[in-house]
């Protein structure tokens, strides 16, 4: 669980990062990969790919011992990072309200700690690795086209899109049975998590850069929690400490729901703002 909430701080300050960078980067020709191109030419999009990078490998160790709703719940927390790293480094101002959605998130995760058991031992079906990675190109395909949506879908759908290959990476390491080479070059999961993780960045990258990111962080959150979740608990045997479920149940939302309040700082600062942010985050 220590490990989760690690990534969870990678995850949630290297968006300030790349909310940042993806704005930066602007509009121009060449379609969503092009975008992601200018934007890595960025240091802060950099940065903040080296905080994702450490961030998953904490993620990994976490999905080998915690079951995945309650890792889940804690990347879904990285918005609550994100928001007190945007007012600490970028004076961003945080409501009430906002401060008491910070404190929702530590309070469901705590709630999970005492209820989460140990992760499941069981494979699932074996149809499941060939979904994952079904569910991944057609994320990945999601990406690539992403940019010619418009309007009030743009944000929601290309967030539910980047939750679903986040979720993807996280049902992906457990089943992954075996590290060895041999076995990894062979096993569907492990392209499922590649492309999963590569598509969720493709369609996270085109939200942050244009429409209404707010609404694509709250969608991606959804993503990347409820469905994982669902599949460890029908099928890979996550459990809860004996007597109890209600309280992983309610932690898991009371998380989820302080995250979904927190939704918008997932979104880069307005153009009028971005000179004083620059200089804020290169201080």
């Amino acid at each position: 669980m220590v490990c989760a909430l690690g990534a969870a701080v990678c995850f949630g300050t290297a968006t300030v990062l790349q909310a940042v960078a993806a704005r930066a980067a602007g509009a121009g020709e060449g379609g969503e990969a092009a975008l992601l191109l200018r934007a890595v030419r960025q240091w802060r999009y950099v940065a903040g790919l080296a905080l994702d990078g450490l961030g998953f490998v904490l993620q990994i160790v976490a999905l080998r011992s915690v079951p995945i709703y309650a890792v889940g719940a804690a990347l879904a927390s990285s918005l609550a990072v994100t928001a007190v790293v945007a007012a600490r480094l970028l004076r961003v101002r945080l409501s009430g309200v906002e401060w008491a959605a910070v404190g929702v998130v530590c309070a469901g995760l705590a709630m999970l700690g005492v209820a989460s058991g140990t992760e499941g031992d069981l494979g699932g079906p074996a149809a499941l690795k060939w979904v994952m990675l079904g569910v991944a190109v057609g994320v990945l395909l999601l990406g690539l086209t992403g940019g010619r949506l418009s309007g009030r879908w743009r944000g929601p759908v290309l967030g539910l899109g980047a939750g679903f290959g986040f979720g993807v990476v996280e049902v992906a390491v457990r089943l992954i049975d075996s590290l060895a080479p041999s076995s990894l070059l062979t096993h569907p999961a492990t392209y499922a998590l590649l492309i999963g993780g590569g598509a969720a960045f493709l369609c996270l990258t085109s939200a942050l850069q244009r429409g209404s990111v707010t609404t694509a962080t709250a969608a991606m959150v959804i993503g990347e929690t409820v469905g994982p979740a669902l599949v460890g608990v029908v099928w890979l045997g996550d459990r809860t400490r004996e007597g109890l479920g209600w309280l992983a149940v309610l932690g898991f939302l009371v998380a989820v729901i302080g995250a979904l309040g927190l939704a918008r700082f997932g979104e880069a600062p307005a153009s009028g703002d971005e000179a004083r942010v620059g200089a804020a985050a290169s201080g």
